[in-house]
Parts: structure tokens; sequence; C-alpha cells
């Protein structure tokens, strides 16, 4: 059973920067593929980016292409995502997302293990 936890949520203004983390427990790290998904109000949970095992491999959204990088150590069991030139329409919930065996990695059914969410808010 792998454990994720979000950090680094916040209020931010537009054109601003975030730097989320997500610590993963209990299993082994370097196994995952890691992803970021984001659910704003009133809205279906949609995949922001992916990184696979050894990082050789990152996926993004069209929507945060250029502003967004996700990037992980394995020896710290952390997957990160730095947020820059954020806009209002990037306001979610933000979730660190787990799966040993995803091949479709913007898909949400593919992943076994979720954090609890780590809210962004970008203020006009």
């Amino acid at each position: 059973q792998v454990q994720l936890v979000e950090s680094g949520g916040g209020l931010v203004q537009a054109g601003g920067s975030l730097r989320l983390s997500c610590a993963a427990s209990g299993g082994t790290f370097s196994r995952y593929v890691m992803g970021w998904f984001r659910q704003a109000p009133g809205k279906e949970r949609e995949f922001v980016a992916a990184i696979t095992w050894s990082g050789g491999s990152i996926y993004s959204a069209d929507s945060v292409k250029g502003r967004f990088t996700i990037s992980r150590d394995n020896a710290k069991n952390t997957v990160r995502l730095q947020m820059n030139s954020l806009k209002p329409e990037d306001t979610a919930v933000y979730y660190c997302a787990a799966s040993s065996h995803v091949v479709r990695v913007a898909i949400t059914e593919e992943y076994d293990y979720w954090g609890q969410g780590t809210q962004v808010t970008v203020s006009s």
C-alpha cells in the first residue's frame, strides 16, 4: 500500500509560481509512474503531467506545457510539480497519483494510489 501526501499549495497572484511536492511511502517508489492531476469546482479531474520510473519520459497536458515541470527524486521518494506563469484557470485541487502498470498516463483509472490533494488558488 502506497501513501501519498501532497504539499506546497496556496494562494498566488497570476503570473506567480508555486512548487508542489508529493511524498510517497509504503512502496518501492522507483517502480511507480507518478502523475499530477487537478480538479476545479464543478469539473472532472484532469491530467496535468506524468513522469516514468526513471524520469526518462515526461508527459504534460497542452494547457500547462512550457509553464509546469514535473520531476522526481527516487532517493527521496518525492515527485514535484514546478508551476510557473500561473493563471486563474489553474485554480484547482491538485492530486498526486501513482501507478505500477499505467499505459495511458492521462487516464485517472490507470492509477492505483492517490493523495488527499492540495489547493492551488490563482488570483487575477
